[in-house]
């Protein structure tokens, strides 16, 4: 959104950053920035929303590759992960699907029915173990996951080819710090119950 008039009276630039640390905590009860000047809470303030550019622009592309392929967020995680499977040589179980979910075998048995009536998996006994099966993505439904969402989100590579192998890093520490600051291991307001 621009400078101009967004219709409700208010002008964009008007608006505060909800991305401004100063903005969200200007007694510093959460951020001590006693330290920090200007220039690099600024800074800091143009990383959160640049991070907050990336996650809205990966939902817009999730919520798109939902609605083109007419599927829920756990039913594509599932395709990725036989596409994966797929390139990598793994035959893919019903166990191994519901390990790399996070979801019970039940729900994966619901998933993979779900699936299977949709056309885009087939099941087939496992090769070496008479009780399990294997489970393979339909090539039609591959071919169309990579021609759009996948193509969509390879994208990304793009970036982090453009950085510097020592650039690369500073992003790599930089997420995985993120990541462990965000953790919710010992939280009790986030437990779940």
């Amino acid at each position: 959104m621009d400078d101009r008039d967004r219709g409700d009276g208010a002008r964009a630039s008007a608006l505060p950053s909800v991305y401004s640390v100063g903005a969200s905590d200007p007694r510093e009860e959460l951020v001590d920035r006693s330290d920090m000047s200007p220039e690099d809470i600024a800074q800091i303030d143009q990383l959160m929303a640049a991070l907050a550019g990336l996650r809205a622009a990966e939902q817009r592309v999730t919520d798109a590759s939902l609605r083109f392929m007419q599927l829920g967020q756990t039913d594509m995680r599932a395709l990725h992960f036989l596409i994966v499977c797929e390139n990598t040589g793994v035959l893919a179980t019903p166990g191994a699907i519901a390990q790399s979910l996070g979801i019970s075998s039940a729900s994966t048995t619901k998933l993979l029915d779900r699936l299977q009536r949709a056309g885009h998996i087939r099941r087939a006994p496992h090769p070496s173990d008479r009780r399990a099966l294997v489970v393979t993505i339909d090539p039609a439904t591959r071919a169309s996951a990579m021609r759009t969402v996948g193509a969509q989100q390879a994208r990304r590579v793009h970036a982090a080819r453009r950085l510097s192998p020592a650039e690369r890093e500073v992003v790599i520490r930089f997420l995985e710090d993120m990541t462990r600051e965000l953790s919710l291991d010992g939280v009790d307001w986030a437990r779940e119950d």
